[in-house]
């Protein structure tokens, strides 16, 4: 039997190995398989296999919207066809308004998001690091967290009149809270021996929050972002209601006064796929940013 040494054992010691090339004598080929298996192996590992299966509810509901419609369960103007939805689009298409309408409602919600989510990240981080500024803006803060975004809106209103300025505020309010809360909170749960190595080795300030702790809580991070941008597209409809003439939100409230239920749907379905597309392409900078630095 031979003796190697064991790097995870201190002190230089050894530990017995067999020829099977086992700690303690059993054959290799005698380990469970699932300690061997590739994280992510198996028929769910595979992203295509995972793209069909996520499609394949969205598809089941559109099949059963085309037969509900197609029974006659419901009246045009309550539900129309998916075909009718289609024709709207292709209507506005058409006129050019379409595209008008996303692209002013996505560079909302990515400027207000990316005010909101910064703020959140600076402000989350200074009360997650300092107990004194947890004590005197924390309870502030927690306050204004639970007022509804409606609330806001005559508010805002009067500061900064019906221009951008006032719809972009009120979507950077929606993105603030989700990120400040996921930093805040995951900074105080930093484990402290990581802090007092850090420490130990000259790290102080914002070298110790850049090399330490926030790649500690990257994970966290992303959380919060990806629910700050989820939040983002829930305060854009409340936002295009202050007298706004494009955009999703306002195609919503327009279709509705105007008993346009196919357009309707046709913004709903928009802010659905469009928001879930930005939800994944922050998914992808997730993933890097986990390998990078978490």
């Amino acid at each position: 039997m031979a003796q190697i040494g064991n790097p995870y054992l201190t002190g230089g010691s050894t530990a017995p190995v067999s020829a099977a090339g086992t700690a303690d004598g059993r054959n290799a080929s005698a380990q469970p398989a699932v300690a061997r298996r590739a994280p992510g192996a198996g028929v769910l590992g595979n992203r295509w296999t995972r793209l069909g299966l996520g499609l394949l509810v969205p598809a089941l509901i559109l099949a059963a919207w085309q037969a509900v419609t197609a029974a006659g369960l419901f009246s045009p103007v309550q539900l129309p066809s998916p075909t009718a939805v289609a024709a709207a689009a292709s209507d506005l298409i058409s006129r050019g308004e379409l595209g008008l309408h996303v692209a002013i409602s996505t560079q909302r919600v990515l400027i207000g998001f990316a005010i909101g989510a910064a703020l959140g990240l600076v402000l989350g981080a200074l009360l997650g690091l300092s107990r004194l500024a947890d004590v005197l803006l924390g309870p502030a803060i927690g306050a204004l967290r639970a007022v509804p975004s409606l609330a806001w809106v005559p508010l805002l209103i009067l500061w900064m009149k019906i221009g951008e300025d006032s719809k972009i505020t009120l979507i950077a309010i929606g993105a603030f809270f989700p990120v400040f809360t996921t930093v805040s909170l995951a900074l105080r749960h930093v484990d402290a021996k990581l802090v007092e190595a850090a420490r130990a080795f000259g790290l102080n300030g914002l070298r110790l929050l850049r090399t330490v702790q926030l790649p500690a809580v990257v994970p966290s991070v992303f959380s919060g972002l990806r629910l700050a941008l989820a939040q983002a597209w829930l305060f854009l409809v409340a936002a295009e209601l202050i007298a706004s003439s494009m955009g999703l939100g306002f195609l919503l409230t327009d279709s509705q006064n105007n008993g346009r239920t196919d357009r309707l749907l046709l913004a709903i379905v928009l802010l659905a796929v469009i928001g879930k597309a930005t939800d994944a392409l922050l998914g992808i900078v997730e993933r890097w940013a986990v390998r990078r630095w978490a």
